[in-house]
């Protein structure tokens, strides 16, 4: 099986339990909530993606023919040495590529592996840490893992039903609107104001952002 990647980069964590982590991250080309008619994504189902996932032309992505071929590119990427490893795969949707292959090409390169997906197709557990972002208005079948990290506000989202899901922890993350700073705050009140009324949740910042670090 080949790959395909948007682009592959060198950063720290920037989000949930392992924010601050040395960390190489994956970005897969591709999303299953995207339609892929409008390159603005306004057809995706959800509005939540705050990257871009279309294509291979972003630093250090491509398409890798094997998963040792992709294996040994994280390595390079990470540069010397092997210890505390750390990649996180993300997208789009990283489901749609990743397997069983990719999974023991990394472990043999001695990479801890994190992977953020939207939940909407089964993570094998032989990943080391599953991170699940859940969208309004698709199904999500992976309802179990170690960090469980929902955006907010997000209409018709059913979070009291998520209190039961087999999650180590519980994680609200603001909305980023982008380009409209008023609304990211008024989404940052609204977060906080949850977890104060919601003890069962923490709050997730998008440090790496607040950092300016990709």
């Amino acid at each position: 099986m080949s790959y395909a990647v948007k682009e592959r980069f060198l950063t720290l964590q920037g989000e949930g339990v392992h924010a601050g982590r040395r960390a190489v991250f994956v970005r897969f080309a591709g999303c299953n909530l995207w339609t892929g008619l409008e390159r603005d994504r306004t057809s995706a189902i959800c509005q939540f993606c705050d990257t871009d996932f279309v294509g291979m032309d972003g630093d250090g992505g491509g398409r890798f023919d094997s998963a040792a071929a992709l294996a040994a590119a994280v390595a390079d990427t990470w540069g010397k040495g092997r210890d505390s490893r750390f990649v996180v795969l993300t997208g789009g949707e990283p489901m749609l590529q990743v397997d069983e292959a990719l999974i023991d090409a990394l472990h043999r390169e001695d990479f801890f592996i994190a992977i953020e997906s939207n939940g909407t197709l089964p993570v094998p557990r032989s990943i080391d840490w599953i991170c699940i972002s859940p969208k309004a208005q698709s199904e999500t079948v992976q309802r179990s893992g170690d960090e469980l990290k929902l955006v907010w506000p997000q209409q018709d989202s059913d979070w009291q039903d998520m209190q039961g899901w087999d999650f180590a922890n519980l994680l609200l993350q603001p909305k980023d609107a982008i380009s409209d700073p008023a609304a990211s705050q008024a989404n940052l009140e609204q977060a906080i104001t949850f977890v104060q009324a919601h003890p069962k949740w923490r709050l997730s910042l998008q440090t790496h952002k607040i950092l300016g670090l990709a």
